[in-house]
């Protein structure tokens, strides 16, 4: 393979070559990949990149020692660290959104916001891919990673500039100031008929396939509100989104007539299916009657069909050619993302807590709606003591 590329670079007419390296391979060969790169690969009139697919481990341990092995080849400028959700539109939208319209950022915080959740459904299971699946979990496979680098673009402060180490920057600062996630802050769940997958060896396995999670996040922004991350196979839907619940509206005289039967306004990020950014507001019903009614108002990427919108591999692609950091994982972020799950991920295992069955094609556990009820509220405690 390099002396193709020798040769192929020895006909161009241009003075620099840059080589660009793919590894989808198992974590286990990241190492040697490496070495084989360091020793034959690297070029020498131009750049040479490294992009690394996850997984990135299984646990802290596992996610150190592939960081010291990629780091003994290579330094942080060479790495890029895919996680193809920080390619989607809507996340990539998310900084222009949010810091580029001034109505935001003023309500972007506590006092405003009640609650956000995190949400990730697949209307599928493992499909043969059981036997794969059950080493990770969907934990490991979704919430560590995807949803949880949604969650750092959404709550972060906003960034000193836009180039790359400043968005990371403010992207760990969130991870350190979150909590180690216990097994009291999460609901476990396991769809029937999981393991008759034949490619399941043990048939009394705990994985969850569905999971939720608490996240607090202890900074002046976001004090005592609570962020869920859920994930879950075989569900009723295909489906991700954010979404962000608004507190209830103060009363005015003229409306305290039915201010119990208002909803809450929600602001809605949609990644999948049709992306599309939504904002859910009490409006009057149309007509002779004043009582209240939930309006949409929507920014729907379908509508714009002229507009040109890659996937986002092809983003993320794009951006490493580039030399831009901003959409890929550092080393310390995916550290930290370790640390704050590792410990969940462990007592999963060693206790053999079973999670909580749920139908194929239905929304999780039946305790799940309970449990949304009581851990989406809001800390005042933590309030309070500001």
């Amino acid at each position: 393979m390099v002396s193709d590329l020798d040769e192929f670079e020895n006909k161009s007419e241009s003075q620099h070559a840059n080589r660009l390296f793919y590894l989808a391979v198992p974590p286990n060969v990241f190492g040697e990949s490496g070495v084989v790169i360091k020793k034959v690969g690297m070029c020498t009139t131009g750049w040479t990149r490294v992009v690394v697919e996850k997984p990135f481990g299984r646990d802290l341990d596992t996610c150190n020692e592939l960081l010291k092995s990629l780091s003994e080849d290579f330094d942080e400028e060479h790495l890029y660290r895919i996680d193809h959700y920080l390619g989607k539109e809507v996340v990539q939208n998310l900084m222009l959104f949010r810091f580029g319209n001034p109505m935001w950022e003023p309500i972007w915080n506590r006092e405003s916001i009640e609650s956000v959740t995190i949400t990730f459904k697949e209307p599928f299971g493992t499909e043969g891919r059981g036997g794969y699946f059950d080493q990770f979990g969907i934990i490991r496979d979704i919430l560590q990673n995807h949803l949880l680098q949604v969650l750092t673009l959404f709550a972060m402060e906003p960034p000193e500039s836009d180039d790359a180490d400043s968005i990371r920057n403010a992207k760990v600062e969130v991870l350190k100031n979150m909590d180690i996630i216990t097994l009291e802050d999460c609901l476990l769940g396991q769809y029937d008929g999981y393991t008759d997958d034949p490619t399941i060896e043990n048939k009394d396995t705990n994985c969850p396939t569905y999971a939720a999670i608490r996240c607090w996040i202890h900074t002046p922004r976001w004090e005592g509100v609570p962020f869920i991350l859920q994930a879950g196979k075989n569900l009723n839907e295909k489906l991700v989104d954010v979404r962000a619940r608004f507190k209830p509206a103060r009363s005015l005289k003229s409306v305290q007539s039915f201010s119990k039967s208002l909803e809450h306004s929600e602001l809605v990020l949609r990644l999948q299916p049709n992306p599309s950014l939504e904002l859910h507001n009490n409006i009057k019903t149309p007509g002779l009657s004043f009582s209240p009614m939930k309006g949409k108002m929507v920014m729907n990427y379908e509508d714009m069909p002229n507009l040109s919108n890659p996937d986002a591999y092809t983003r993320l692609l794009l951006a490493v050619m580039r030399g831009d950091q901003g959409s890929f994982v550092r080393d310390d972020e995916l550290r930290r993302s370790w640390e704050i799950f590792t410990p969940l991920l462990h007592t999963i295992e060693d206790s053999g807590v079973k999670p909580l069955p749920y139908k194929p094609k239905s929304t999780g556990p039946e305790d799940l709606a309970d449990w949304m009820k009581v851990m989406s509220k809001s800390d005042a405690s933590l309030k309070s003591s500001l």
